[in-house]
């Protein structure tokens, strides 16, 4: 399968589009199989950092600087890492391709894809672990951290590729996924994509190539989701809602029972790890593609109750002095910050903010404001503005300037027997590389009390 895209890429002017991790996979894949002239473009100098990779290649060119995005033209193919942001040039006369298109390209038809604004990461892994519970042969790839050219060549024509398929992977793609979920769509990225107008168009990518022999599954009791899905879309589609429906090829919570055209396919009282309405859905979804592969349901259930969150998402740090700790630094947006609180229930303290990317927070503040949470810390930027806004005089608002001091007051403040959250509600890339940096930094505080 991987010689197609071999043989698909061979006697083209070839670019690579962004050195990080996707771009050295893809320059890593050719290389293993020929040693065609390939140019590679990045903002950043990356020779000397990657010069034991590049340094005995002759047939490698490279194009730097702040304008390097402007050198795109006059290639037959740019595979573009997904971290580049292109919404500030004409990309109209850009042959676009990326390791995703690749895979599409040449074996779509065993390619699940999932996509959505938070809950991605989970309920890719958990169907991955539901297809290997079943016997299935299965790599876990895409947006989670596996770029998908690293595993094709162990890809056979039985494997399935659970992908994750960020907004930027699914932004010039022109094939979709047999099996296609969105799980949500909020107001995210909005400093990679412009507008939430182009945001949740480059999601909606993943259903707009599929043909009648395609399904394409999403949650339709969440806007704006649900009035993005119309006549148009070719796909079998599989509605997922919270709310009782028996219509046809919806899968549906009644009495705490999820059921899909008259089947009873899971008991909610059953004791699981993954917690509140949002993973619930997650799982609602996971459960949809049961039934379309046709799976063996126990052997379906028993690896959902053996599924523990992934890191970073609700992560239990432990308790300390009384005082149980959770990490949630994936959570970025608002909604998620809320649907984390909501599923915890007996949260105390919440530690938030972040970067400010122009989300608006109103709704935030006014669910703030209830008085759900006795003690708000709040760290720079957005953390600042919000507690500011804080106008409920029942409610203790902290100002910090750093993570160690925001640990420092929640062990002081938050009442025993209680929760202490971290859920920033915000991006991390302020002061931390990541959302991976800020949670593990978060932990090993938690951890020194």
């Amino acid at each position: 399968m991987y010689k197609k895209i071999i043989d698909y890429l061979l006697g083209k002017k070839v670019a690579i589009l962004g050195f990080g991790i996707e771009g050295k996979s893809t320059y890593n894949f050719i290389r293993r199989y020929t040693d065609m002239d390939l140019t590679i473009i990045d903002k950043n100098e990356i020779f000397e950092k990657n010069k034991n990779l590049l340094a005995n290649d002759k047939k490698v060119n490279f194009i730097y600087g702040d304008d390097y995005l402007s050198h795109l033209d006059g290639f037959d193919l740019v595979i573009k890492s997904p971290g580049v942001i292109t919404k500030d040039i004409d990309t109209s006369n850009i042959a676009f391709t990326s390791q995703l298109e690749l895979l599409l390209m040449v074996n779509r038809e065993h390619v699940i894809g999932v996509t959505a604004t938070k809950g991605k990461s989970t309920t890719v892994s958990l169907i991955y672990e539901i297809l290997k519970s079943n016997g299935y042969d299965a790599k876990l790839v895409g947006n989670i951290g596996n770029p998908i050219l690293d595993e094709i060549e162990n890809m056979n024509d039985d494997t399935y590729m659970v992908v994750e398929m960020a907004a930027l992977q699914l932004e010039f793609v022109t094939y979709s996924p047999h099996i296609a979920a969105i799980l949500n769509l909020y107001e995210d990225h909005l400093d990679h994509s412009g507008t939430i107008e182009h945001y949740h168009e480059n999601k909606l990518q993943i259903f707009k190539h599929q043909t009648s022999d395609d399904y394409a599954i999403y949650c339709s009791d969440i806007e704006p989701l649900n009035s993005y899905i119309d006549k148009h879309y070719k796909a079998h589609k599989y509605r997922v809602q919270l709310t009782p429906d028996n219509a046809s090829d919806t899968t549906y919570l009644e009495d705490g029972k999820v059921y899909l055209n008259g089947k009873m396919l899971f008991n909610t009282d059953e004791k699981i790890y993954l917690l509140g309405e949002h993973n619930l859905r997650n799982i609602m979804v996971a459960l949809t593609v049961v039934e379309i592969l046709h799976l063996d349901l126990a052997k379906s259930i028993m690896a959902i109750k053996n599924f523990k969150p992934l890191e970073h998402r609700i992560e239990l740090v432990g308790t300390y002095h009384d005082v149980t700790y959770y990490n949630d630094a994936i959570a970025t947006i608002p909604n998620a910050t809320i649907s984390a609180i909501k599923a915890l229930k007996i949260v105390d303290t919440l530690i938030f903010g972040g970067l400010d990317r122009g989300i608006d927070y109103e709704p935030f503040i006014q669910f703030l404001n209830s008085g759900i949470i006795r003690n708000l810390i709040c760290m720079p930027t957005t953390g600042h503005k919000i507690g500011s806004k804080i106008t409920n005089s029942s409610i203790n608002v902290y100002k910090v300037d750093t993570l160690e001091e925001a640990v420092l007051k929640a062990s002081k403040v938050t009442m025993k027997d209680r929760i202490c959250l971290l859920s920033p509600a915000a991006a991390s890339y302020e002061y931390f590389k990541n959302f991976e940096e800020k949670g593990r930094a978060y932990k090993k505080l938690v951890k020194s009390l």
